[in-house]
């Protein structure tokens, strides 16, 4: 299998739009996807993904703007005509027929010779670590190994884009957990580009190259995992991508990048705009990384940090290395979520224990107050 020269888009989308009749369900997206690249589109249910995934494929015309494959318009191309492939959250894979069938359908569609067919199968089931199992039945697989044959199918037809619609979305946590690493390197063996699409932060932040962080028909946000959270661009992706404390108040103090902003329960923060241009008197809000957060029991041990607080633990969330503790501030205002470190250290903290916490004014991210910042829970 051959691929273009590293950095040649794939896949283009250009002021892509769809409407359905007044409601707008994708709304001027553009977007290049390079070849051999492993690009998410992430978003909650209802923000337009899985119809920007439908339009790639065919399934659905768009209303206005192109899509190009390989630079060429595919807009007039039927879906079975098109260079894409697609593997959905239910496999569909065929029970009546062995897996080698099931890998090689594709193939005895387009007419190729059994030989020919026999080998590619061959050598699809080495690449996807499960060599000689062409004879079992669909239902002797583990749920992994059926997301890895099922994923098979698709690439040994070799299309130009393989277009994943949340395909591990009904595999237990544990699977769901393996398989993400599965997926990377299956994306990395064949070379293919992958575009996949999903609501689970984890997911894309662990496999992709590229994520387009999607909210209400338009993208807030493309670019590495690394970027998203520690340098969002938006409220919404600062909000959606990752966990975070958040503050709402006014600005009364913007001096060299740094806010100070006066919270709604009276509490002063301190954060930095990156560029934002908030100004004196603007509304603001404030997100802060729980791991970006400092703890002590020794209020000294934070005096370099700009903004200090102590608290009472109410609530241990035990989870190995991602440990995390929940105090209320003893000066009022909401919950602070803080990661436990790894070395033990405090591990005989218990509730109604006061620790005194921290952090540092350029670690937290403060945006302009918008009504679509804090995505709900049931949208995540």
């Amino acid at each position: 299998m051959t691929r273009d020269t590293p950095g040649s888009a794939d896949l283009e989308c250009l002021a892509l739009c769809k409407q359905f009749d007044a409601f707008t369900a994708v709304d001027h997206v553009s977007f290049a996807v390079p070849s051999g690249s492993f690009f998410s589109i992430l978003g909650p249910s209802g923000c337009g993904k899985t119809t920007i995934m439908r339009m790639i494929a065919g399934f659905l015309e768009p209303s206005s703007g192109d899509i190009r494959i390989k630079s060429k318009s595919v807009l007039d191309v039927p879906p079975n005509k098109r260079p894409v492939n697609m593997v959905f959250q239910h496999l569909a894979l065929f029970p009546m027929m062995n897996i080698a069938d099931n890998i090689g359908y594709g193939l005895r569609r387009q007419g190729m010779a059994k030989p020919e067919i026999g080998r590619k199968v061959d050598e699809a089931l080495e690449r996807i670590g499960l060599p000689g199992i062409g004879k079992r039945k669909v239902d002797e697989l583990s749920g992994g190994q059926k997301q890895r044959v099922a994923i098979a199918r698709c690439l040994v037809l070799e299309p130009d884009v393989l277009l994943l619609d949340e395909p591990l979305g009904a595999l237990d946590l544990k699977l769901r957990e393996h398989m993400k690493v599965e997926l990377k390197a299956l994306q990395a063996a064949f070379g293919t580009t992958f575009v996949y699409i999903t609501h689970d932060q984890s997911e894309a932040l662990v496999m992709s190259d590229q994520i387009a962080v999607m909210n209400h028909g338009r993208f807030e946000q493309v670019g590495s995992g690394r970027e998203l959270y520690y340098r969002p661009e938006t409220a919404f992706v600062a909000g959606f991508v990752g966990d975070s404390n958040r503050w709402k108040g006014r600005v009364t103090r913007a001096e060299s990048g740094l806010l100070q902003i006066t919270t709604q329960a009276g509490l002063q923060v301190t954060g930095a705009d990156h560029g934002r241009g908030l100004a004196t008197g603007d509304q603001a809000e404030l997100f802060v990384r729980p791991e970006a957060i400092r703890i002590s029991r020794q209020a000294e041990d934070l005096s370099h940090l700009e903004n200090r607080m102590s608290g009472q633990v109410t609530t241990l969330l035990f989870n190995g290395a991602d440990s995390r503790a929940i105090l209320e501030p003893q000066t009022g205002g909401d919950p602070i979520e803080v990661a436990l470190p790894q070395s033990g250290e405090y591990a005989d903290l218990k509730r109604g224990d006061v620790l005194h916490f921290a952090w540092a004014g350029d670690q937290a991210n403060a945006f302009a107050v918008n009504d679509q910042a804090a995505p709900s829970l049931e949208a995540q």
